[in-house]
């Protein structure tokens, strides 16, 4: 699903003002870290991980494994938090502006075999972690930072 009904409802109310939401991206790895999932984006023809915006009352996390149900048809369950952070602001073609909290998970997959189940991506499928996909920045440092293991989540002061 491109834009959640309740996202289409609000701007019925605010037009294309800016309209703050929380979003999550899923980093998903094989049991033994040796492969990371990723989906090339529809809209733009970019490798990416899982992305998606978070339902009004659903865990993050949640929200996380279900977009990767949705998007990728594999079921993964949630590791750790690794990254939280505010996004630029984002003005889409047809002028809605939006900004993203974006909370960063690592998952590890469960079952299934990645592919386009949503419509959203032409592909999902997995890289070796030492091979990912050619990433935006910001993708690129959340790969590296889902890559440290560590067990605290990062944040800018």
């Amino acid at each position: 699903m491109a834009t959640p009904d309740f996202v289409l409802d609000l701007r019925r109310r605010i037009g294309h003002d800016l309209l703050w939401m929380p979003g999550v991206t899923a980093f998903v790895f094989d049991a033994d870290r040796t492969r990371m999932l990723a989906v090339r984006r529809r809209d733009n023809g970019e490798w990416t991980p899982v992305t998606g915006i978070i339902d009004p009352g659903e865990e993050p996390a949640q929200a996380g494994a279900r977009e990767v149900a949705e998007e990728a048809g594999v079921l993964a369950r949630p590791l750790r938090l690794v990254d939280v952070r505010a996004l630029a602001p984002i003005t889409y073609d047809n002028g809605d502006i939006a900004q993203f909290l974006d909370l960063t998970f690592v998952y590890e997959h469960v079952s299934g075999d990645p592919h386009p189940a949503d419509g959203e991506n032409t592909a999902a499928r997995w890289f070796a972690v030492d091979g990912p996909p050619p990433m935006n920045d910001r993708f690129r440092d959340l790969y590296a930072i889902a890559l440290r293991d560590e067990p605290t989540a990062a944040f800018r002061a």
